[in-house]
């Protein structure tokens, strides 16, 4: 075994979540949050300038999950990884309310972690 492959093998249990796919309890409370986004009504996702529906951003995000799975463990991971902020600009993603307030998407989808963990 040469030294890079034998040095990965004795790090990647101390490694980041980005080694991890979430399990499958993780992964239905991931769906649930995106469940929840795309059925809001009343929000404008804004990405890099432009507004998007609810339901365009769970389909944005669910996607951006799909490419970016070995950065996820937990619904947190998912929040902090996938919905935070812009991969290509690194802008940060905003909830536009309907009574015009502006959350950063982080604040938002914690409280509808939250939210749906009541439940």
């Amino acid at each position: 075994m040469n030294r890079r492959v034998w040095l990965g093998c004795l790090l990647a249990p101390w490694g980041p979540a980005a080694w991890a796919d979430p399990s499958a309890a993780e992964r239905a409370r991931i769906e649930r949050l995106l469940d929840a986004l795309a059925a809001r009504k009343d929000i404008r996702f804004v990405r890099n300038g432009k507004e998007y529906t609810g339901a365009q951003a769970a389909d944005f995000l669910r996607g951006k999950l799909n490419w970016q799975i070995d950065k996820v463990a937990t619904a947190q991971d998912f929040i902090q990884q996938i919905g935070t902020r812009s991969t290509t600009s690194g802008n940060v993603y905003m909830l536009r309310l309907a009574d015009g307030r502006e959350l950063p998407s982080a604040q938002f989808l914690t409280q509808e972690l939250r939210r749906i963990d009541k439940r």
